[in-house]
């Protein structure tokens, strides 16, 4: 067993799965301790490294490098996450570094030994944040079971969201999650893009599939975990490329590049459906009071934009 413990958290490597603990010092971001223990399998890890201290008191760094589409929850943030909040770092004080070097080496030799590829994986190796979760934001409060994520909103929110009442998505109609952090220069947002939203372009505060995350920067960052969570019950990354492929063949297939061997799904169709029950939906608020002639213009506009 290969361990480390700093007030950061732990790492303990068995040979097989390492098992990465949060510190419980208050200096460790909430989305780490929220989180909790994660167990990296081996077959997950394309690397590891040790950055060491740049003074005789200053700290070292571990840091551990996983496949491409091995973990949900960097699928889900795509990068984005701030550097203290990556749950792959260990801070390492300057007296520890021999330590740290002793995992590390002992991570690399068992990469070694078992041959662990280096490239991307086809299948997700970590499950993701467990469930259920639920994270309330200063938009509202978004919570996920498993199969369905419901969005309740906050007093704060904007009247057309308020007005369509508590929002619920199904696993079904989910396309994909797209999550950004408050950074505290420029506001986040989590949306929930559906098989009826995938071509709108409406901003957070008004999108009835959007949580806009304006508040605390520490708190909003959790929802990085709702995504996560949501990512993880998506198909793979690997499989929507295969989608992908196969939707530009289609389309070469139609405009005649390609032999015709499959019938072309009528896109142009739904998308003409969705943007429909879009207006309906806003021509009723508006009706009711619950939209001003100017929030209705406003929004009618925007949707019209992104069809």
């Amino acid at each position: 067993m290969a361990e480390i413990i700093q007030r950061d958290g732990t790492w303990a490597f068995d040979g097989d799965t390492l098992r990465i603990t949060p510190g419980l010092h208050r200096s460790v971001p909430l989305l780490r301790r929220t989180y909790g223990e994660i167990s990296v399998p081996l077959a997950a890890v394309s690397g590891v490294a040790l950055e060491a201290a740049q003074a005789a008191r200053g700290h070292g760094r571990l840091r551990l490098r996983l496949r491409e589409g091995a973990d949900p929850l960097l699928q889900a943030t795509g990068g984005r996450l701030p550097e203290a909040a990556d749950p792959y770092r260990l801070t390492v004080a300057a007296d520890r570094t021999g330590a740290a070097e002793y995992v590390a080496e002992e991570i690399r030799r068992a990469l070694l030994l078992d041959r662990v590829p280096k490239g991307p994986v086809e299948a997700y190796l970590l499950p993701g944040p467990p469930v259920p979760v639920s994270v309330r934001t200063s938009d509202g409060t978004v919570s996920f079971d498993g199969t369905r994520i419901r969005i309740d909103w906050a007093d704060t929110s904007e009247r057309v969201k308020r007005a369509t009442g508590p929002r619920i998505i199904t696993m079904g109609d989910l396309v994909r999650v797209e999550w950004l952090p408050n950074t505290r220069h420029e506001d986040g947002s989590l949306r929930f893009v559906t098989r009826e939203t995938v071509l709108s372009k409406l901003p957070p505060d008004k999108d009835p599939y959007a949580l806009d995350l304006w508040g605390s920067a520490r708190r909003d960052l959790l929802t990085a975990l709702v995504a996560a969570a949501v990512t993880a019950r998506l198909p793979h990354p690997s499989t929507r490329t295969a989608t992908a492929t196969a939707t530009a063949t289609a389309t070469a297939t139609e405009n005649g590049e390609l032999p015709a061997c499959a019938p072309v799904p009528p896109q142009a169709a739904d998308h003409h459906d969705v943007l429909l029950r879009r207006l309906r939906e806003l021509g009723r608020l508006h009706r009711d009071g619950v939209l001003t002639d100017e929030e209705f213009a406003r929004t009618k506009a925007v949707v019209l934009r992104g069809f």
